[in-house]
């Protein structure tokens, strides 16, 4: 059945990873990712202290690629270490950096590591964080004590998809305490983020008009634009001639230059006129 294929190969891979996080404890790992190439199985390995996992002239690679291979009969695994850039940003190492310091300092000192690691994490970029530490603190009674700081997602696809969150466990005299981490991190495009504008752009555009030239249709060729001629106007004209006639010592070169303007006007409306008769006739 192709169903327990299936089962098969996540439940090897789960149980690869759990033995590489038991052997390489306290080395800041964050991800581990399984990938079948054709030369055998890669294993990526994210951590925050990489020369921790390789060792001493890769002297801990080499038993890791062993212990695979014998356990869980791997052709020719490769082990590839990435080096997590942001250590406050990832769920991951944060919670086991929290579970270490419990245990090196004890569940008395447990609100100073919480303060400190949240203004470690709000110091690298993150928008918030939420810290819940249960368990037998600092008494005999079981007990859960929350710490949170900036803004973070509680609901929603963003609270699935973006938030980063990891559950740790630290192993005390007094019990064991369970660490629960979720951060939000800098670059997560949030759905209700709005930017304002303080002053709207006017964008203006200069549209250019193609006049097309016009063709002949006799003799294909292109005829040429044809130069309007200056019209003087009425009021210009009559102002011309009030100003002549107004004036009480008229020459008489004033006076010829008005007779002709007036015997041209009279020419061009005779001439329109008889223009008009003979289109009717016609």
């Amino acid at each position: 059945m192709i169903e327990r294929e299936f089962i098969n190969q996540k439940t090897k891979e789960f149980y690869i990873k759990k033995m590489i996080e038991d052997n390489l404890k306290g080395a800041g790992i964050s991800q581990i990712r399984l990938k079948k190439i054709p030369l055998g199985e890669k294993i990526i390995i994210h951590t925050s202290r990489p020369s921790l996992i390789v060792g001493s002239k890769g002297s801990n690679i080499k038993d890791l690629t062993r212990t695979l291979k014998k356990r869980f009969q791997l052709e020719n695994p490769q082990i590839e270490i990435i080096e997590v850039r942001d250590v406050f940003l990832d769920a991951n190492v944060v919670a086991e950096r929290i579970a270490s310091s419990l245990e090196k300092f004890g569940s008395a000192r447990f609100k100073g590591i919480g303060h400190k690691i949240m203004e470690n994490v709000l110091n690298s970029g993150a928008l918030g964080i939420e810290l819940i530490i249960s368990g037998k603190i600092p008494g005999a009674r079981a007990k859960s004590w929350r710490f949170y700081q900036g803004y973070l997602k509680k609901c929603g696809d963003v609270a699935v998809s973006g938030v980063r969150k990891a559950q740790k466990a630290a192993l005390l005299k007094s019990g064991i305490i369970g660490i629960k981490v979720a951060i939000m991190p800098p670059n997560l495009e949030l759905p209700d983020d709005i930017q304002l504008l303080e002053e709207p752009i006017t964008v203006e555009e200069e549209i250019k008009v193609k006049v097309e030239p016009i063709v002949d249709a006799d003799s294909g060729k292109i005829k040429p634009k044809k130069k309007k001629a200056a019209r003087k106007s009425k009021t210009e004209k009559a102002s011309k001639i009030e100003s002549a006639s107004g004036n009480e010592s008229k020459s008489p070169a004033a006076e010829k230059i008005v007779s002709e303007e007036l015997l041209t006007e009279t020419n061009e409306g005779l001439t329109k006129d008889e223009e008009k008769d003979g289109a009717k006739e016609e």
